[in-house]
């Protein structure tokens, strides 16, 4: 589902910047500078082009219903748009994960923020912050670990995989957790000497 929900977003803003790159080319093509810069054979708008009457456009906003109607359906189109941006952005972020029994869940913050604890635990860890999206049957867990300058990465990795991480998934079981760790290093500036 997540995947054609993908390639429909991705389809659907490729089309958006294509008719808009079009649109923008046209309208470009009938200034001056660009219209004499344009290769021969291109086609090109009439420079006394009229793209608004002033006569029709005065028409129009005679009309007692046609300044709200259009500010109305600007405010409409604005107000979808972030409706929009605001389901993008919240969409698979965990809020809360039905544990089996009626009424009880566990809190997709509260598992996060345990997970991060347990992650900042590990030796050679200096910062830990996780992210968990998903679904009822897939979580993701984004776990970023900032590592001191002398840790090693395959111990801390191991550390995690077999400890925090797979208490996650015992707490979240039947579900699938996938976690992609990121890591860091913090560097230590080295002292100058006078």
């Amino acid at each position: 589902m997540s995947r054609m929900r993908n390639a429909t977003n991705r389809t659907v803003l490729f089309c958006l910047a294509a008719v808009l790159l079009g649109a923008g080319a046209v309208l470009a093509s009938a200034t001056g500078p660009v219209r004499d810069r344009l290769p021969a054979g291109w086609p090109r708008l009439g420079t006394d082009r009229v793209w608004l009457d002033g006569e029709e456009l005065g028409r129009w906003r005679d009309e007692g219903w046609w300044t709200p109607a259009v500010i109305a359906a600007l405010s409409v189109a604005v107000l979808l748009l972030a409706a929009l941006v605001l389901v993008q952005v919240r969409r698979g972020l965990l809020r809360e994960l039905a544990l089996g029994q009626p009424e009880v869940t566990l809190s997709g913050p509260a598992l996060a923020a345990a997970l991060a604890e347990r992650a900042g635990a590990i030796d050679g860890v200096d910062d830990a912050r996780v992210r968990l999206r998903g679904n009822a049957r897939r979580l993701r867990a984004r776990i970023t670990l900032t590592l001191r300058p002398d840790t090693s990465p395959d111990a801390v990795l191991h550390r995690l995989a077999h400890g925090a991480v797979a208490e996650a998934r015992a707490a979240t079981a039947p579900r699938a957790l996938d976690a992609d760790v990121r890591l860091t290093v913090r560097s230590h500036r080295a002292r100058r000497l006078r």
